[in-house]
């Protein structure tokens, strides 16, 4: 019998516990539904987690890492060849293309969120999955006017808490109604919002009467 590797283990259930999140809640993710839902004996899960908490720990930090290139902007080219507004747009597209492609690990994440704020003990879940969200916005935002030749008029951390705050509304609105036309408009809505934001970098003026 192959041995899986414990790195592929722990990938497998933690794949697993979100496909039982997204399906069936948290309350529903016990060890031995996800040991099942992974084709795994239970020993397996003990053998790599020492409990399901520190699994759903895991769970989150995965889910927001595989959402990090959602949000990076969708962009190439020199500096200053792209208008902030397009640039915006551009990677709330690419987050929505990444919703799309995966709203299971949406639903699982939303349903972590809540879980973790209702669980005593486990608030600080909660409070870390956001960090990394307005962590991994404020590094898209930092591209976004880096690649536009632009600079944000309000300090980066409270560009990343509004990206974060449209990101959430849309995923949620998308998640109930299904409806693609309304989520561009509300993405229309947030790159204008956001671009309002944002100013060119002033260039270096020269004086004129220098020899």
């Amino acid at each position: 019998m192959t041995r899986i590797p414990v790195a592929d283990r722990r990938t497998a259930l933690v794949q697993a516990a979100l496909r039982v999140v997204a399906r069936d809640g948290v309350a529903a993710a016990t060890t031995r539904r996800i040991v099942g839902e992974a084709g795994m004996p239970l020993a397996s899960f003990h053998y790599v987690f020492s409990s399901r908490d520190e699994l759903m720990a895991e769970l989150i930090e995965a889910a927001v890492e595989s959402e990090q290139t959602d949000l990076a902007p969708a962009l190439s080219g020199d500096a200053g060849e792209i208008g902030i507004r397009e640039a915006i747009r551009a990677g709330l597209q690419h987050y929505f293309d990444g919703v799309c492609a995966d709203p299971d690990r949406e639903k699982a994440m939303f349903e972590l969120t809540q879980w973790a704020l209702r669980e005593p003990g486990f608030e600080s879940l909660a409070r870390r999955q956001y960090a990394r969200y307005h962590e991994v916005a404020a590094q898209a935002a930092a591209d976004a006017a880096r690649l536009t030749a632009h600079e944000w008029t309000r300090p980066v951390d409270e560009i990343a808490r509004i990206l974060v705050s449209f990101t959430d509304g849309l995923t949620v609105g998308w998640l109930v109604t299904r409806d693609d036309a309304a989520a561009a408009a509300v993405m229309d809505v947030a790159a204008d919002a956001l671009a309002a934001l944002a100013t060119p970098v002033r260039q270096p003026t020269t004086n004129a009467g220098a020899r």
